[in-house]
This record gives C-alpha cells, structure tokens and sequence, in this order.
C-alpha cells in the first residue's frame, strides 16, 4: 500500500501531487494498465520481442 505522509497545513493539491509522483515511481499505475485486461502469451512474447527490437535500434543510433 502506497502512503505519503501529509504535513500540518498541506494543501489537499501538494498531498495529491506527491501521491501521483509516488504511484509513478513504485509502478503501480503501469502494472494496473497491464492487468486491466488479458492479454494471450503468444501477444506478451510479440510485445516483448518488439520492445527488445526498438532498444536494441535505440542502442545502435546512440552509438553512432
């Protein structure tokens, strides 16, 4: 469970704030879209295998 500590006299925004910045840093919000809905095996591995292809096309521009 996620929980930020909220100071005497913070506004409800800054709490927010720091509570949206928290959930993006812990992943949370990646790993709910991921499980909202199924996805088969055979689609994981697709998107996985594209994924590794576009780091590795990222890595060889970067080197040049």
């Amino acid at each position: 469970m996620t929980k930020i500590e909220v100071r005497k006299g913070e506004g409800l925004e800054k709490a927010l704030r720091k509570f949206k910045t928290k959930m993006r840093r812990e992943g949370l919000l990646d790993e709910v879209k991921k499980r909202e809905f199924y996805e088969k095996p055979s689609q994981r591995r697709r998107k996985a295998e594209e994924a590794a292809r576009r780091r590795e096309k990222r890595r060889r521009r970067e080197s040049e």
